[in-house]
Protein backbone atom coordinates (compact mmCIF):
# COMPACT_ATOMS: atom_id res chain seq x y z
CA UNK A 1 0.00 0.00 0.00
CA UNK A 2 2.73 2.20 0.98
CA UNK A 3 4.04 1.67 -2.60
CA UNK A 4 0.69 2.39 -4.24
CA UNK A 5 0.52 5.84 -2.80
CA UNK A 6 4.18 6.69 -2.80
CA UNK A 7 5.27 5.18 -5.68
CA UNK A 8 9.84 5.12 -5.62
CA UNK A 9 11.35 3.91 -8.69
CA UNK A 10 14.79 2.78 -7.99
CA UNK A 11 15.42 2.04 -11.38
CA UNK A 12 15.58 5.22 -14.04
CA UNK A 13 14.99 3.16 -17.61
CA UNK A 14 17.58 4.99 -20.10
CA UNK A 15 14.71 4.96 -23.49
CA UNK A 16 11.15 4.96 -23.26
CA UNK A 17 9.15 1.95 -24.60
CA UNK A 18 6.02 2.03 -26.92
CA UNK A 19 3.86 1.27 -23.85
CA UNK A 20 5.42 4.17 -21.81
CA UNK A 21 4.83 5.94 -25.24
CA UNK A 22 0.89 4.85 -25.08
CA UNK A 23 0.44 5.58 -20.83
CA UNK A 24 1.94 9.14 -21.40
CA UNK A 25 -0.20 9.72 -24.56
CA UNK A 26 -3.30 9.00 -22.83
CA UNK A 27 -2.49 10.81 -19.44
CA UNK A 28 -1.12 14.33 -22.03
CA UNK A 29 -4.96 13.63 -23.81
CA UNK A 30 -6.99 13.30 -20.57
CA UNK A 31 -5.37 16.54 -18.85
CA UNK A 32 -4.07 18.73 -21.35
CA UNK A 33 -7.76 20.51 -21.70
CA UNK A 34 -8.87 20.06 -18.16
CA UNK A 35 -7.32 22.52 -15.84
CA UNK A 36 -5.18 20.25 -13.30
CA UNK A 37 -1.67 21.16 -14.97
CA UNK A 38 -0.86 18.37 -17.60
CA UNK A 39 2.54 18.97 -16.66
CA UNK A 40 2.22 17.88 -13.31
CA UNK A 41 0.32 14.80 -14.17
CA UNK A 42 3.00 14.15 -17.27
CA UNK A 43 6.29 14.59 -14.89
CA UNK A 44 4.22 12.52 -11.97
CA UNK A 45 3.45 9.31 -14.42
CA UNK A 46 7.07 9.47 -15.80
CA UNK A 47 8.26 8.99 -11.97
CA UNK A 48 5.92 6.00 -11.57
CA UNK A 49 6.87 4.52 -14.67
CA UNK A 50 10.64 4.96 -13.85
CA UNK A 51 11.39 7.45 -16.91
CA UNK A 52 14.39 9.83 -16.61
CA UNK A 53 13.48 13.62 -17.23
CA UNK A 54 15.93 13.09 -20.42
CA UNK A 55 15.81 15.71 -23.56
CA UNK A 56 13.84 13.56 -25.75
CA UNK A 57 11.02 12.74 -23.24
CA UNK A 58 10.89 16.77 -22.43
CA UNK A 59 10.38 17.16 -26.13
CA UNK A 60 7.95 14.04 -26.39
CA UNK A 61 5.69 15.41 -23.66
CA UNK A 62 5.76 18.71 -25.61
CA UNK A 63 5.15 17.35 -29.47
CA UNK A 64 2.52 14.64 -28.69
CA UNK A 65 0.43 18.29 -27.83
CA UNK A 66 -0.27 18.16 -31.42
CA UNK A 67 -2.52 14.78 -31.22
CA UNK A 68 -4.54 17.12 -28.81
CA UNK A 69 -4.68 20.39 -31.05
CA UNK A 70 -6.01 18.01 -33.76
CA UNK A 71 -8.96 16.82 -31.80
CA UNK A 72 -9.69 20.39 -30.77
CA UNK A 73 -9.78 21.67 -35.09
CA UNK A 74 -11.98 18.45 -35.09
CA UNK A 75 -14.45 19.23 -32.82
CA UNK A 76 -14.69 22.82 -33.33
CA UNK A 77 -13.85 23.16 -37.20
CA UNK A 78 -17.02 25.45 -37.75
CA UNK A 79 -16.03 27.79 -35.85
CA UNK A 80 -11.82 28.05 -37.08
CA UNK A 81 -14.06 29.12 -40.35
CA UNK A 82 -15.44 32.32 -38.33
CA UNK A 83 -13.32 35.27 -39.36
CA UNK A 84 -14.03 37.07 -35.95
CA UNK A 85 -13.18 33.83 -33.31
CA UNK A 86 -10.06 33.23 -35.32
CA UNK A 87 -9.00 36.80 -34.42
CA UNK A 88 -9.61 36.50 -31.11
CA UNK A 89 -7.36 32.94 -30.73
CA UNK A 90 -4.64 34.69 -32.84
CA UNK A 91 -5.01 38.22 -31.10
CA UNK A 92 -4.77 35.55 -27.75
CA UNK A 93 -1.81 33.98 -28.73
CA UNK A 94 0.46 36.65 -29.44
CA UNK A 95 1.40 37.55 -25.68
CA UNK A 96 3.30 33.65 -25.78
CA UNK A 97 4.34 33.95 -28.69
CA UNK A 98 6.32 36.54 -27.62
CA UNK A 99 7.26 35.58 -24.16
CA UNK A 100 8.13 32.18 -25.36
CA UNK A 101 10.18 32.95 -28.26
CA UNK A 102 12.62 35.37 -25.47
CA UNK A 103 12.24 32.51 -22.51
CA UNK A 104 12.33 29.38 -24.40
CA UNK A 105 15.51 28.35 -22.99
CA UNK A 106 14.09 28.97 -19.27
CA UNK A 107 10.88 27.43 -19.65
CA UNK A 108 12.84 24.15 -20.30
CA UNK A 109 14.48 24.33 -17.43
CA UNK A 110 11.65 25.15 -15.24
CA UNK A 111 10.11 21.73 -15.93
CA UNK A 112 12.39 20.64 -12.97
CA UNK A 113 11.23 22.77 -10.39
CA UNK A 114 9.29 20.56 -8.38
CA UNK A 115 8.91 23.12 -5.30
CA UNK A 116 7.65 25.67 -8.24
CA UNK A 117 5.21 22.86 -9.69
CA UNK A 118 3.49 22.26 -5.89
CA UNK A 119 3.17 26.08 -4.97
CA UNK A 120 1.73 26.20 -8.36
CA UNK A 121 -1.13 23.57 -8.20
CA UNK A 122 -1.78 24.74 -4.78
CA UNK A 123 -2.16 28.24 -5.59
CA UNK A 124 -4.05 27.58 -8.50
CA UNK A 125 -6.76 25.15 -7.25
CA UNK A 126 -7.79 27.84 -4.41
CA UNK A 127 -7.92 30.52 -6.86
CA UNK A 128 -10.61 28.16 -8.57
CA UNK A 129 -12.50 27.47 -6.16
CA UNK A 130 -12.67 31.72 -5.59
CA UNK A 131 -13.66 32.20 -8.34
CA UNK A 132 -16.60 29.79 -8.37
CA UNK A 133 -17.68 31.49 -5.12
CA UNK A 134 -17.28 34.67 -6.66
CA UNK A 135 -19.40 33.26 -9.79
CA UNK A 136 -22.73 33.79 -7.66
CA UNK A 137 -22.62 37.86 -7.75
CA UNK A 138 -22.13 37.25 -11.62
CA UNK A 139 -25.47 38.51 -13.09
CA UNK A 140 -24.88 38.50 -16.79
CA UNK A 141 -21.92 36.55 -17.95
CA UNK A 142 -20.68 36.55 -21.45
CA UNK A 143 -22.41 33.20 -23.11
CA UNK A 144 -21.11 33.38 -26.79
CA UNK A 145 -17.32 33.03 -28.26
CA UNK A 146 -18.75 36.15 -30.55
CA UNK A 147 -19.23 38.40 -28.04
CA UNK A 148 -15.54 38.16 -26.80
CA UNK A 149 -14.14 41.54 -27.55
CA UNK A 150 -10.50 42.03 -28.87
CA UNK A 151 -8.93 42.79 -25.70
CA UNK A 152 -11.10 40.36 -23.52
CA UNK A 153 -8.92 38.17 -25.80
CA UNK A 154 -5.37 40.00 -25.25
CA UNK A 155 -6.05 39.98 -21.86
CA UNK A 156 -6.71 36.35 -21.62
CA UNK A 157 -3.33 35.25 -23.63
CA UNK A 158 -2.16 37.33 -21.01
CA UNK A 159 -3.35 35.13 -18.43
CA UNK A 160 -1.98 32.63 -20.67
CA UNK A 161 1.75 33.21 -20.63
CA UNK A 162 1.33 32.70 -16.64
CA UNK A 163 1.22 29.09 -18.14
CA UNK A 164 4.58 28.67 -18.87
CA UNK A 165 5.44 27.90 -14.95
CA UNK A 166 5.01 24.62 -14.56
CA UNK A 167 2.11 23.94 -12.49
CA UNK A 168 -0.30 26.94 -13.20
CA UNK A 169 -1.89 24.64 -16.42
CA UNK A 170 -2.58 26.48 -19.61
CA UNK A 171 -6.05 25.55 -19.32
CA UNK A 172 -6.95 26.68 -15.67
CA UNK A 173 -4.87 30.31 -16.60
CA UNK A 174 -7.14 30.95 -19.90
CA UNK A 175 -10.65 29.60 -17.82
CA UNK A 176 -9.60 31.82 -15.16
CA UNK A 177 -9.08 34.91 -16.65
CA UNK A 178 -11.85 34.23 -18.80
CA UNK A 179 -14.18 34.21 -15.63
CA UNK A 180 -12.41 36.92 -14.36
CA UNK A 181 -13.05 38.56 -17.56
CA UNK A 182 -16.63 37.75 -17.04
CA UNK A 183 -17.54 34.57 -19.44
CA UNK A 184 -19.66 32.00 -18.34
CA UNK A 185 -17.91 28.44 -17.57
CA UNK A 186 -19.09 27.06 -21.26
CA UNK A 187 -17.69 29.60 -23.13
CA UNK A 188 -14.41 30.39 -21.07
CA UNK A 189 -13.31 26.45 -21.55
CA UNK A 190 -14.60 26.72 -25.35
CA UNK A 191 -11.99 29.61 -25.99
CA UNK A 192 -9.11 27.83 -23.98
CA UNK A 193 -9.95 25.41 -26.40
CA UNK A 194 -9.73 26.79 -29.46
CA UNK A 195 -6.40 29.63 -28.13
CA UNK A 196 -4.94 26.01 -27.27
CA UNK A 197 -4.28 25.27 -31.37
CA UNK A 198 -1.94 28.28 -32.14
CA UNK A 199 -0.53 28.30 -28.74
CA UNK A 200 0.57 24.40 -28.55
CA UNK A 201 1.00 24.31 -32.43
CA UNK A 202 3.95 26.63 -32.18
CA UNK A 203 5.26 25.14 -28.70
CA UNK A 204 5.50 21.84 -30.37
CA UNK A 205 6.64 23.37 -33.76
CA UNK A 206 9.41 25.13 -32.01
CA UNK A 207 10.85 22.02 -30.13
CA UNK A 208 10.66 19.95 -32.90
CA UNK A 209 12.70 22.84 -35.22
CA UNK A 210 14.46 22.90 -32.37
CA UNK A 211 15.68 19.40 -31.32
CA UNK A 212 13.92 17.14 -34.69
CA UNK A 213 16.83 16.56 -36.10
CA UNK A 214 18.48 14.66 -32.96
CA UNK A 215 15.38 12.30 -32.89
CA UNK A 216 15.99 8.73 -34.26
CA UNK A 217 14.12 6.73 -36.05
CA UNK A 218 12.58 4.65 -32.74
CA UNK A 219 11.73 8.04 -31.38
CA UNK A 220 9.97 9.54 -34.25
CA UNK A 221 7.99 5.99 -34.19
CA UNK A 222 7.39 6.80 -30.16
CA UNK A 223 6.70 10.60 -31.11
CA UNK A 224 3.83 9.41 -34.00
CA UNK A 225 2.41 6.87 -31.00
CA UNK A 226 2.37 10.01 -28.44
CA UNK A 227 0.20 11.59 -30.58
CA UNK A 228 -2.47 9.18 -32.52
CA UNK A 229 -3.22 7.81 -28.61
CA UNK A 230 -3.50 11.80 -27.54
CA UNK A 231 -5.56 12.71 -30.23
CA UNK A 232 -8.19 10.28 -29.84
CA UNK A 233 -8.28 10.39 -25.90
CA UNK A 234 -8.50 14.28 -26.22
CA UNK A 235 -11.48 14.19 -28.65
CA UNK A 236 -13.59 12.31 -26.17
CA UNK A 237 -12.33 14.20 -23.08
CA UNK A 238 -12.91 17.39 -25.00
CA UNK A 239 -16.84 16.45 -25.81
CA UNK A 240 -17.22 15.34 -21.78
CA UNK A 241 -15.88 18.51 -20.59
CA UNK A 242 -18.19 20.63 -22.10
CA UNK A 243 -21.29 17.89 -21.00
CA UNK A 244 -19.46 18.09 -17.52
CA UNK A 245 -19.80 22.06 -17.21
CA UNK A 246 -23.64 21.89 -18.06
CA UNK A 247 -23.77 20.28 -14.72
CA UNK A 248 -20.91 21.00 -12.56
CA UNK A 249 -18.26 24.15 -11.73
CA UNK A 250 -14.84 23.98 -12.19
CA UNK A 251 -14.51 23.90 -7.99
CA UNK A 252 -13.98 20.17 -8.03
CA UNK A 253 -10.89 20.68 -10.33
CA UNK A 254 -10.45 23.49 -7.73
CA UNK A 255 -9.86 21.14 -4.80
CA UNK A 256 -8.46 18.34 -6.78
CA UNK A 257 -5.43 20.83 -7.59
CA UNK A 258 -4.74 21.08 -3.83
CA UNK A 259 -4.99 17.21 -3.48
CA UNK A 260 -2.88 16.56 -6.13
CA UNK A 261 0.11 19.55 -4.25
CA UNK A 262 -0.44 17.67 -1.19
CA UNK A 263 0.81 14.16 -2.63
CA UNK A 264 3.73 15.79 -4.54
CA UNK A 265 4.57 17.26 -1.67
CA UNK A 266 4.28 14.08 0.00
CA UNK A 267 5.83 12.32 -2.76
CA UNK A 268 9.03 14.39 -3.82
CA UNK A 269 9.69 16.98 -0.81
CA UNK A 270 8.91 14.72 2.74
Amino acid sequence: MYYFLFPISDVIIESMTFLDSVVLAVVEGVTEFLPVSSTAHMILTAYILGISQSFFVKSFEIIIQLGAILAVVAVYLRKFTDRKILMLSLIGFLPSAVTGLLLYPYIRSFFDNRPLLIVMLFAGGLVMIMIEMMDRNLKKPLNNLSAITLKKAAAIGLFQTISMVPGVSRAAATIIGGRFLGLDRKTAAEFSFILAVPTMAAASGLDIMKNGRTFTANEFLLLLTGFSVSFLVALAVIRFFLYFLHRHSFMVFGFYRIILAAYFFLLFLR
